[in-house]
């Protein structure tokens, strides 16, 4: 018989609510009485709360939030404090690191100083953020898995607003906060460097990228697709290969002659997910520390070919004597 598949949750089923296990010896104890929401349970867990927070989590949202301030106050400013404006032109706002002449030191706050009080602020956010995970994690018993997968994220959003800037003596080298003004800096810096499409290690990021979009796709359909026999129970899956997990293999045999376990396919996607941010970061640390033109290197190596020119060279114009900085 078929059946009409969709994104939401089409059988919710829920006992008592749950607070979750004993908590160790703290200060902090979990927040708010569990209920049941029916919309969020279309999406998963119906139950809603209780939250743990703790000292770092409520560390991490106070630097959060005194970033987000920052930023949005500064955009705000930049429209001269009209509200219609600010809405209308969001995506289009940013606030800029400090210009080339500054270097790494610290600029006035309408130069560039607010960029980096608020790169601060939301790197401590991120970092305490992650740290709560980590020991959440353990307090459960669980392994890190998630918390080093988070690293992976935090390893590229370093390297961008930090390592590189660094390395390359300028905090003007960093990514602008904003939607479009973000978009523009990778375009521009894709332009300056040769076209990154030629950075090997851009493309294992891409590779990486679609290969887990991939996994992922293709590791939901067979739950989906065995969840009438108890797929969707896959702890119990791998524990004891039931009809769900052998008729699972069976198609992958059949499909393309070779199949993942229940308990391997995570495996992959974990680190299919964590590979892309962090070839992509190795990647664009590369690029002007390492590498001025990745076309070239391309050429040099073998893996481009050489085009005949037929415009002439363009000037790297912050090269250039009295040039933009």
């Amino acid at each position: 018989m078929p059946e009409y598949q969709n994104i939401f949750t089409r059988v919710q089923v829920h006992g008592p609510a749950y607070p979750g296990v004993p908590l160790g010896r703290g200060v902090f104890v979990r927040e708010g009485k569990p209920g049941f929401f029916y919309w969020a349970g279309k999406f998963g867990d119906a139950q809603i709360g209780p939250i743990y927070l703790g000292w770092l989590g409520l560390a991490s949202i106070l630097c959060g939030f005194i970033a987000i301030e920052i930023i949005g106050l500064n955009m705000w400013a930049s429209v001269n404090w009209d509200p219609v404006q600010f809405v209308r032109q969001l995506p289009w706002l940013a606030l800029e690191p400090p210009s080339a002449e500054y270097g790494l030191s610290i600029p006035p706050l309408n130069e560039g100083g607010w960029w980096l009080m608020a790169g601060f602020f939301l790197t401590v956010s991120i970092m305490l953020w992650w740290l709560r995970m980590y020991r959440r994690a353990r307090a459960l018993g669980m392994g890190t898995h998630t918390a080093w997968a988070f690293a992976a994220a935090i390893w590229l959003y370093l390297v961008l607003g930090f390592i590189r800037p660094v390395a390359m003596g300028s905090w003007a080298e960093a990514v602008p906060f904003g939607i479009f003004p973000h978009l523009d800096w990778t375009a521009a810096f894709s332009l300056r460097y040769g076209n990154l499409f030629y950075n090997p290690f851009h493309m294992l990021s891409i590779a990486f990228l679609y290969g887990s979009t991939l996994l992922f796709a293709m590791h939901g359909a067979t739950i989906l697709a065995v969840s009438r026999l108890g797929g969707e129970r896959e702890i119990e899956q791998i524990t004891d290969r039931g009809t769900a997990s052998e008729r699972a293999a069976l198609f992958w045999r059949w499909t393309m002659g070779f199949n993942a376990t229940m308990e391997s396919i995570h495996r992959w996607a974990w680190w299919f997910a964590v590979l892309c941010p962090l070839t992509g970061g190795i990647g664009i640390l590369l690029t002007g520390t390492a590498v001025e033109n990745w076309y070239l290197w391309s050429v040099k190596h073998g893996v481009a070919p050489s085009y005949p020119q037929i415009f002439p060279g363009v000037v790297n114009p912050a090269t250039m004597t009295g040039g933009a900085q």
